[in-house]
């Protein structure tokens, strides 16, 4: 028989620009409408499909390899109405274990333009479940897919890929936590409308800061804002007095010069008790004066502040990449083994070594009273190798036959797990 292989073919961020990966991405009723043709295609016995604005990747089990390949690539050009040309020079593909390699990399975001990010699990997940109700997927891809999430949480939960901000917003809340300890019940005073202050106030409201404060120029805008974040929206002109109450100020403006000066806050401080005020300032130019940060308990950090932060992150995700690149190698040997195992030879063996194993315990139960003679021992141990040989024939008949061919792995699978070889 010959053994079926695991193949991955695609494109992502590292090999495609965005004018290609646009041009064969697959919507959500796309991808269904994809898995249904390409269950029928009679090289490809398993497929999953996902599709992200990254990544367009296309999994399956086959046992004709170049014509399963030349199958998807063909699929894609003619299901998207793009020559294979186009993005053929972008095309990746792995076979075997650098297929599993890369599925489980990719799962725990080793592979992602932002190394850590959640979402690509999801997403993996999402397009797995596509895959069991079209039942596109089989015994192969089933066990990989399980895997392959065990390990993208196990990498989660031993590493530190996942920790320390690597986006400006959330950078500026870590800041703000380290401050303030807990950010909980904190004022907040948002000067501005740009989208990552925006994103910034989101983050608060996660955690559970108290009220919101929203000041704009255009007085209608900043109510806008106000209501989506059940905020209070204020003059611009009533910015300055609102100092006194607030704890973090989160500015963003397309003013040309510094809105807030450290004239502005001169006895304010001592209004205040002294109790630490948080600027965040993620407008270019700069809306804070840098000088502020000279008052006792004043905090202000610009956008290169922050970078300077996510760039300390990003080093330290990468570090803990490593770690999580340990892990998936052993992931890969671990899978590669149980793979192999579908085949009739390593099984039957095994089959054979339990019943054996079983036996021989048994007898060593009967044996030790010693009631028996040699010869009698020696006849108990020939009937009972007897025994396992005609248990074991119809079994191993059945799983070197030709009768299970278009499902052998499933056979293999169910003999394995009904007589726990893999314990």
């Amino acid at each position: 028989m010959t053994m079926s292989e695991i193949i991955l073919l695609g494109i992502n961020h590292k090999t495609a620009p965005i004018e290609i990966r646009e041009c064969i991405a697959f919507s959500e009723d796309e991808t269904t409408v994809a898995l249904e043709t390409l269950k029928n295609e009679p090289t490809i016995k398993e497929v999953l499909l996902f599709s992200t604005c990254n990544r367009v990747e296309v999994l399956l089990v086959t046992d004709r390899t170049e014509e399963a390949v030349e199958t998807a690539k063909r699929f894609i050009s003619d299901f998207n109405k793009v020559p294979v040309a186009q993005f053929e020079d972008a095309l990746y593909i792995h076979v075997g274990d650098e297929a599993v390699r890369h599925i489980f990399r990719v799962a725990a975001s080793l592979d992602s333009m932002v190394v850590g990010e959640p979402q690509i699990l999801g997403q993996i997940k999402a397009a797995y479940h596509t895959a069991t109700q079209k039942k596109t997927s089989g015994v192969i891809l089933n066990r990989l897919l399980h895997k392959t999430f065990f390990i993208a949480k196990r990498i989660r939960t031993e590493t530190g890929i996942g920790d320390h901000a690597v986006s400006i917003s959330y950078a500026a809340i870590e800041l703000g936590r380290k401050i303030f300890g807990r950010l909980e019940g904190k004022q907040v005073l948002l000067i501005g409308a740009g989208e990552m202050a925006e994103l910034a106030v989101e983050h608060l409201i996660r955690h559970r800061v108290a009220d919101i404060l929203v000041a704009n120029r255009t007085f209608e805008r900043a109510v806008e804002l106000a209501d989506r974040f059940n905020g209070s929206a204020i003059k611009f002109e009533e910015m300055i007095s609102c100092l006194e109450n607030v704890d973090i100020i989160i500015s963003s403006t397309g003013s040309p010069d510094f809105i807030l000066k450290r004239q502005h806050l001169k006895g304010m401080m001592r209004k205040r008790r002294n109790r630490p005020l948080f600027f965040i300032d993620i407008a270019v130019p700069r809306d804070i004066d840098p000088e502020i940060n000279r008052l006792t308990n004043t905090y202000v950090y610009d956008i290169d502040d922050l970078k300077g932060v996510i760039e300390e992150n990003i080093e330290d995700r990468n570090r803990e990449a490593l770690k999580g690149e340990r892990i998936v190698d052993e992931a890969v040997v671990r899978f590669r083994q149980w793979y192999d195992s579908l085949d009739v030879v390593p099984t039957i063996k095994a089959l054979r070594q339990k019943l054996e194993a079983i036996a021989d315990s048994e007898l060593k139960k009967t044996l030790q009273s010693g009631s028996l003679s040699q010869a009698d021992s020696r006849s108990v141990r020939r009937m009972t190798r007897a025994l396992i040989n005609k248990i074991l024939h119809d079994p191993t008949d059945t799983l070197k036959s030709n009768g299970c061919q278009g499902g052998k792995s499933v056979y293999l699978d169910i003999t394995r797990k009904l007589f726990k070889l893999d314990e």
